[in-house]
């Protein structure tokens, strides 16, 4: 299914929750409604919206609650990046400048601190305590998981079980978050656990496209950007190799994402042995398990035409090309 046909189902609602979102972040500061408008305008593809809409349409009839259930989520995901930015030192965001690049990173986090209570006030002046909930619980868990990762990233001993940890916490999480916080806006407490189970395998599965577009697509590597061993992040192709390629090209690997990761030939180098040695065949073959996962967590759920959408959602997270 082509994007357009995903947002089919639910096009209006997405257009309708662009003009509230943009109201959500409306403030009587000069500056800080300068720098709302600079994010609001540079905004990526709305994954986490068109989820939570798509999964209230099939499982109930989109509400105002559900309105209030993605701008929260948008809040929060926007906030986020915003803090990201700061913490990573990033200039560029979506091929944009950064937030702190423009205005400094004090303002950066600021910013990102006035949407973040703005996700409290708007919670508790629309009474959506028990979405509000949700939404804290994925806050701690990317807290959790950055910190987690950062621990683990600087003796390069992370293992797979660790990963798999930090992925739920850091990516997953945010998506679970859209899924679960969708079936309470249509009261459907009943099914807030699986589409919270639903959501999670799925972010999973779009974290590990993530990692292994750095090192390139099985059987078409096309341009690998290397940018994770430069960042000396532990991704899953990395991991894989560093627990079962011979020790020889464990040592060569950690010598290099340790003292010559900024080195262009010895990253390619690294790249070509994670390449070599399964890496990718292996982060590949746990990415089509999540996403097969989720997909067998829709079953017992009616067909409709928001439900085919949300299929192909699933899909399209797993075979986009960027």
């Amino acid at each position: 299914m082509s994007v357009e046909e995903i947002i089919a189902p639910v096009s209006e609602e997405m257009e309708e929750f662009e003009v509230r979102f943009r109201e959500s972040m409306r403030s009587k500061a000069p500056l800080l409604d300068k720098v709302t408008h600079y994010i609001i305008k540079r905004k990526g593809k709305q994954m986490r919206p068109l989820f939570i809409f798509l999964t209230a349409k099939m499982l109930g009839n989109i509400n105002d609650k559900t309105y209030d259930s993605a701008t929260l989520v948008e809040l929060l995901h926007t906030a986020t990046l915003v803090h990201d930015d700061v913490v990573d030192d990033a200039n560029e965001r979506r091929g944009f400048f950064s937030v702190n690049a423009l205005w400094k990173n004090k303002i950066a986090v600021l910013v990102g601190d006035y949407m973040l209570s703005k996700v409290l006030l708007l919670s508790i002046e629309k009474e959506n305590t028990h979405i509000l909930e949700v939404v804290a619980r994925a806050v701690r868990e990317m807290s959790e998981g950055e910190l987690l990762q950062i621990e683990k990233a600087r003796r390069l001993d992370i293992t797979e079980e660790v990963y798999f940890e930090v992925i739920r916490q850091k990516t997953a999480s945010l998506i679970s978050t859209c899924c679960e916080s969708a079936a309470l806006s249509v009261e459907r407490d009943d099914m807030s656990e699986q589409m919270r189970q639903f959501g999670e395998k799925i972010g999973i599965a779009f974290q590990l496209k993530d990692d292994i577009f750095d090192y390139g697509e099985p059987g078409n590597i096309g341009k690998p950007t290397g940018l994770d061993i430069r960042e000396r992040k532990m991704t899953l192709p990395l991991i894989y190799v560093l627990n079962n390629a011979p020790k020889k090209v464990r040592s060569e690997l950690i010598n290099i994402v340790k003292k010559h990761n900024e080195n262009p030939k010895k990253v390619k180098r690294a790249i070509e042995l994670v390449v070599e040695h399964g890496g990718i065949d292996y982060a590949h073959k746990k990415m089509l398990e999540f996403k097969e996962d989720a997909l067998g967590l829709l079953a017992n759920i009616p067909d409709s035409e928001a439900k085919t959408s949300i299929q192909g959602l699933v899909e399209y997270t797993t075979k986009r090309n960027k």
